[in-house]
């Protein structure tokens, strides 16, 4: 219910800041009396586009905390917490970022790194995690989560999205314009029946897409992440040990504003071309491969 909760108000408040953005800066007039304004089309798409990318992922770090229930343990004086915390800091000195905040959260065996910025992260591990891994794993999962960190993936994917965005709302326009005046003949004024049906069955279909190509770069980066942690363990057995057992477990639901940044996820079928995870056996194999 929380999780549900999260998505609807999230999507409110980004569409009601967007909406009223576009309307003061009067990017929202692309449709006039003499045809389509292409530029004013494609700055109404790029606000549309990179602005609700930009706002999830400034809202990432406190979005994650609330829907996950993640406690931070920085200055924590318990054992395990300052283990975990002295964990992230020693690999975070190693990358070159700052140490993120820290956090736990009750759950099966997952964890995620999130955040606007490399220097103001956030590395969270579940309960589930500590509980069904040694230590040396324990160890891997984190250090991959810290090279998420370093790699710049949270603002990678973020700029990612948005030009899938822009595209997807500027092609869906362009195209239901041309639907509705040059096929269905619309010679009134203003848009017809024909470009609203059409925008919005693009806006969908287009969005599929641009779902597919986010998700092929968001699995190439797992592979980077996998390798930058047996880079910081200074060897790949515990990662390749790490990703054997979430293997044969089930991981912990994320998300969706977090679940890229995971350590596992179990695509199948079709669905896997929407997955942010590359199967777990192809992950194994790459590290054994690599040099």
């Amino acid at each position: 219910m929380k999780r549900i909760l999260l998505f609807l108000v999230t999507n409110i408040a980004v569409m009601l800041v967007l909406g009223i953005a576009a309307s003061l800066l009067g990017v929202n007039r692309y449709l006039t009396a003499n045809g389509l304004n292409l530029g004013l089309l494609l700055g109404f798409a790029a606000l549309m586009g990179f602005g609700g990318a930009l706002i999830s992922l400034l809202m990432s770090k406190p979005m994650a905390k609330w829907s996950t229930g993640a406690q931070v343990i920085n200055g924590s004086s318990d054992p395990t917490h300052r283990w975990i915390v002295a964990t992230v800091e020693r690999f975070a000195q190693k990358s070159g970022v700052a140490t993120p905040e820290v956090a736990l959260y009750d759950g099966e065996p997952n964890a995620f790194a999130t955040g606007a910025f490399r220097n103001s992260a956030l590395v969270a591990v579940s309960t589930g995690l500590l509980h069904s891994m040694q230590r040396d794993e324990v160890e891997a999962v984190i250090a991959h989560e810290v090279a998420h960190v370093a790699n710049g993936d949270m603002v990678t994917m973020t700029l990612i999205q948005g030009v899938m965005n822009t595209f997807v709302v500027f092609l869906s326009r362009v195209i239901g314009y041309f639907v509705d005046k040059v096929v269905l003949r619309n010679d009134r004024e203003g848009p017809g029946i024909g470009y609203m049906i059409t925008t919005i069955v693009l806006d969908i279909v287009l969005g599929v897409l641009a779902a597919v190509v986010v998700a092929a770069f968001s699995r190439h980066r797992e592979y980077r992440a996998d390798a930058g942690a047996a880079a910081l363990m200074g060897r790949k057995q515990p990662m390749i040990n790490a990703l054997a057992r979430l293997g044969g477990i089930a991981p912990g639901e994320l998300p969706q504003s977090v679940a890229a940044m995971g350590i596992s996820g179990k695509p199948s079928g079709l669905m896997a071309l929407f997955s942010s995870h590359p199967p777990i056996e192809d992950r194994i194999r790459a590290l054994q491969q690599a040099q």
